[in-house]
C-alpha cells in the first residue's frame, strides 16, 4: 500500500506528510507519538490537581454559553462522591448538546489552578479507558484523521517493517519483535506494552547510531602530517604569561600527537567554565602555524570572535603569527581585505563567525579547524569550514571545543566517532561563587547586598529569559523591562547598561566595551552574556525566572562571574527545587551534568542542545543505562569474532538507516 491509498489521504494531504518528511508508509509507521495521554486512571474531583486528569462523576447542571471578544465559552460541574470540579470550554458551544445532564460520564482534560479555584479545560468524553497518542501537529491534518491514518497504516506493518535486529541478539538482550513494538509504540494494550515496546526502539536507535559511528571512525579521511618538534608543547607553554595546569598540558600533548599523524585529527575538548580551553586552542593554531599550515577558529557570536582575536594577537603575534578577523559585520573593503588576506596566507590564524564559511572565503593552506561553543553550531556550518581546506584528498585537522560539561558515559555515547579530551582541572586562584536561591520576599535585601558590592568597586550582570514583555508568557521577567525599573527604582543612581542578542552590532560592542571597562556598574541582559564575555570585575550574577532555564545554561551564566579574586556570588530568582538546589551545592559542571542527566534523562539533556543529524528524532526513552546498553553491545559485537555475522548484519543496516548521512556528519 501507498501512502496515497489510505482512505482520507488525497493530494493536498500528501504533500503536508512529505512536508514534515514521510514519503512512504515505512516512514508515516516511524513517526512516533511524541507524548501519551494516560485515560485508564480516575482521579477523584477532590484530589484533581493542575495537569492532565481523568474524572467520573454526574454532571448536575444544564452548561452555560456565555460570549465575549468573540470567545464562546461553555462552563459546568461535575461531581463525584469526594466533591465538585468546574469544567469550562472555550469556542467549543457544541458541547453543551452533547453533556448528559444528570448522567455519569469520564471526562479527561487540563486541570488549571487560579486563585486557589481549580477548573477542567477543554475535557473530552472518554467512553473506554486507554492510553492515546498524540502526534506532533502536521498543518492540515487534523488529530483524529492522523491517528485514523496510523491505525490503517499499522495493517500493513508486517511487510512495510521487516525485523532488523538479528533474533540471538533480541534474545540475549531481552528485546520484543519490531513488528510488535511499532503496534504497541503507537496504541499501547497496556503501560508495559507501552515500556518494552519503547525500549526496543530506543534500543535499536543506539546500537544503529553507534554502528553508523563505527563505520565513520574508519572512514576518517587523511590529513595533513606536520612536522612538529618533540618539545613544542613545551616551547608554547613557556611563551605564555602562566603556567599551565597538569590537565592543560596533558590535553595539548595528545592534540600535538594527532597533528603529527597523517589521519585527520578529530578530537573534542571538553572542560568546564573557566579551565583554560581557549588557551589549548591557541596552542593548536601555534603548533600547526609554527609547521606552515594555516588556522582558522569559529566562534558563534561576533562577542567572542573579536575576544579570541584581540586575545591571540597579545599571545600569538609576538611568536610571528600573524592574526587576523573576519566577521559579518564588516565592511565591504574590510571584507575584502580580509578574505584577501585569508588566500593569500598573509593571515596564518583567522578567527571569526559563520563568516569564514562565506561565499568567496578561500585559504591558501588550511590545516587546522577549530570551533569553539561547538553546540551553537549547525552541521552544515561545521562541516563546510572543513571542507574549505580540503586539498589532494586530505582534510584539515579537526579540534571541537565545548564548556558544555557531559557526564564522561554519555560524552563517549554521543561523541563515538571522535577522540575525546577532558580538561578536568582549573587554573588556581579560581574563587568559587557562592550560589543562593532568592525567593520574591528576599528581593529588595538582594539589591541591598548589590548596591554594597558595586561601592566596593565591583561589577554585576541581570540576566532575563525574555528580551521584551510577551502576552504569551505570563511572570517572567524580561530584560527591557527589568532594565527600566532597576535604573529608576533600586539601583537609580548607578550606571546599568542593556544588551540582547539581535541588538545592532554597534550599540552591543559599546555597551559591552563600557561594561567591560568598568565605566558601566550593572548589566542587563538576555542569554547573549552566556559565552564570550570575560570581566574578571564583575562578583555578581543574577537569573530573572532561573526555574526557567536548564541547569547546564545556568552553569554556564554562573561561570561569567567568579573569574578574578573577589568572592562572587549567583542569585537565582526562583522558588527552591531540586533542580536548583543542585547549583547551590556544587560548582563542577560535569557533577551538574551527571545530576542533570539524572533527574531528567538523556532525552531532555541532549534536547538541549544540537546532537547532529543523526540523533534527530531518537527516542531516548530511560536513563543513561540504555544508552550504555547499546554501546557495549556494539563494543562486543566488534570484538567477539563468532558475533561476526550479527555485526555484519547490524553495520548493513545502519549504512541503509544513515547513509545520505555517514560521509558528512559531523556532531554536537
Amino acid at each position: 500500500m501507498e501512502l496515497s491509498g489510505i482512505r482520507g489521504v488525497g493530494p493536498s494531504r500528501l504533500e503536508s506528510l512529505r512536508a514534515v518528511g514521510i514519503c512512504s508508509l515505512r516512514d508515516l509507521l516511524y513517526c512516533l507519538p511524541v507524548r501519551y495521554e494516560d485515560r485508564t486512571k480516575i482521579t477523584p474531583c477532590k484530589d484533581a490537581q493542575a495537569g492532565e486528569v481523568m474524572v467520573m462523576g454526574i454532571i448536575q447542571d444544564p452548561p452555560k454559553l456565555s460570549r465575549f471578544n468573540g470567545i464562546t465559552r461553555v462552563t459546568a460541574s461535575i461531581r463525584d462522591e469526594s466533591g465538585r470540579l468546574s469544567l469550562a470550554w472555550y469556542n467549543q458551544p457544541w458541547v453543551c448538546q452533547q453533556l448528559p445532564v444528570g448522567k455519569s460520564v469520564m471526562l479527561f482534560g487540563h486541570v488549571t489552578v487560579k486563585n486557589g479555584r481549580r477548573v477542567l479545560q477543554n475535557s473530552v468524553q472518554v467512553h473506554e479507558p486507554s492510553i492515546q497518542p498524540v502526534y506532533k501537529a502536521v498543518k492540515g491534518i487534523p488529530a483524529k484523521t492522523f491517528r485514523d491514518m496510523m491505525t490503517t497504516a499499522l495493517t500493513q506493518v508486517d511487510d512495510c517493517c521487516p525485523e532488523t535486529l538479528p533474533q540471538a541478539l533480541r534474545i540475549r538482550h531481552g528485546l520484543c519483535e519490531l513488528n510488535y513494538a511499532i503496534r504497541q509504540a503507537h496504541f499501547p494494550d497496556h503501560l508495559e506494552a507501552l515500556k518494552m515496546a519503547r525500549h526496543r526502539l530506543a534500543f535499536e536507535q543506539m546500537l544503529m547510531y553507534q554502528a553508523a559511528l563505527g563505520l565513520m571512525r574508519n572512514q576518517r579521511e587523511d590529513g595533513f602530517a606536520m612536522e612538529l618538534a618533540d618539545s613544542a608543547t613545551d616551547e608554547f607553554w613557556q611563551r605564555m604569561p602562566f603556567a599551565p595546569t597538569a590537565a592543560q598540558k596533558r590535553v595539548l600533548e595528545e592534540i600535538a600527537g594527532d597533528l603529527r599523524k597523517s589521519r585527520a585529527m578529530s578530537r573534542l575538548v571538553q572542560g568546564d567554565v573557566g579551565c583554560g580551553k581557549t588557551a589549548l586552542a591557541f596552542g593548536a593554531i601555534a603548533m600547526a602555524c609554527g609547521a606552515g599550515y594555516q588556522a582558522a577558529m569559529m566562534a558563534p557570536t561576533e562577542i567572542l570572535a573579536r575576544q579570541h582575536y584581540e586575545s591571540a594577537k597579545a599571545l600569538l603575534e609576538p611568536m610571528g603569527i600573524s592574526c587576523g578577523l573576519m566577521i559579518g559585520s564588516m565592511k565591504a573593503r574590510e571584507k575584502r581585505e580580509a578574505h584577501q588576506h585569508a588566500a593569500d596566507g598573509r593571515w596564518q590564524a583567522v578567527f571569526g563567525t559563520h563568516a569564514l564559511i562565506s561565499d568567496g572565503v578561500t585559504y591558501q593552506k588550511l590545516g587546522l579547524v577549530v570551533t569553539d561553543e561547538q553546540h551553537r553550531f549547525g552541521v552544515r556550518q561545521r562541516s563546510v569550514l572543513q571542507e574549505k581546506g580540503q586539498d589532494d584528498g586530505r582534510s584539515p585537522h579537526v579540534l571541537v571545543m565545548s564548556a558544555t560539561p557531559i557526564p564522561r558515559t554519555l560524552a563517549l555515547i554521543l561523541y563515538g566517532d571522535l577522540d575525546i579530551s577532558v580538561v578536568d582541572e582549573l587554573p588556581p586562584g579560581r574563587t568559587p561563587v557562592r550560589t543562593r536561591i532568592v525567593p520574591e520576599e528576599k528581593r529588595s535585601a538582594m539589591y541591598g547586598f548589590l548596591r554594597d558590592q558595586i561601592v566596593q568597586g565591583r561589577q554585576a550582570y541581570v540576566v532575563c529569559p525574555l528580551v521584551d514583555e510577551s502576552e504569551m508568557v505570563e511572570n517572567v521577567r524580561s530584560a527591557r523591562e527589568t532594565y527600566d525599573r532597576l535604573r529608576q527604582g533600586e539601583l537609580r543612581g548607578l550606571n546599568v547598561g542593556l544588551t540582547w542578542g539581535a541588538q545592532p552590532p554597534d550599540e552591543k560592542a559599546a555597551v559591552l566595551a563600557a561594561f567591560k571597562s568598568g565605566h558601566m556598574n550593572v548589566l542587563v541582559s538576555t542569554t547573549v552574556i552566556e559565552v564570550g564575555v570575560n570581566v574578571p570585575n564583575a562578583s555578581v550574577m543574577i537569573i530573572e525566572n532561573a526555574e526557567r532555564f536548564g541547569l547546564s545554561q545556568l552553569h554556564q551564566l554562573r561561570g561569567r562571574v567568579g573569574r578574578g579574586a573577589a568572592e562572587s556570588w549567583c542569585f537565582l530568582l526562583a522558588e527552591e527545587n531540586e533542580r536548583l538546589r543542585i547549583l547551590t551545592g556544587t560548582n563542577d559542571g560535569f557533577l551538574v551534568a551527571q545530576k542533570d542527566l539524572e533527574l531528567r534523562g538523556p532525552g531532555d539533556l541532549m534536547g538541549t542542545r544540537q546532537s547532529g543529524e543523526m540523533l534527530a528524532g531518537f527516542l531516548m526513552d530511560g536513563d543513561v543505562r540504555l544508552l550504555d546498553e547499546a554501546s557495549r553491545c556494539m563494543k562486543q559485537l566488534r570484538a567477539d569474532p563468532a558475533l561476526a555475522v550479527e555485526r555484519q548484519m547490524v553495520e548493513a543496516e545502519a549504512m541503509r538507516s544513515y547513509a545520505d548521512k555517514i560521509q558528512r556528519i559531523a556532531l554536537n
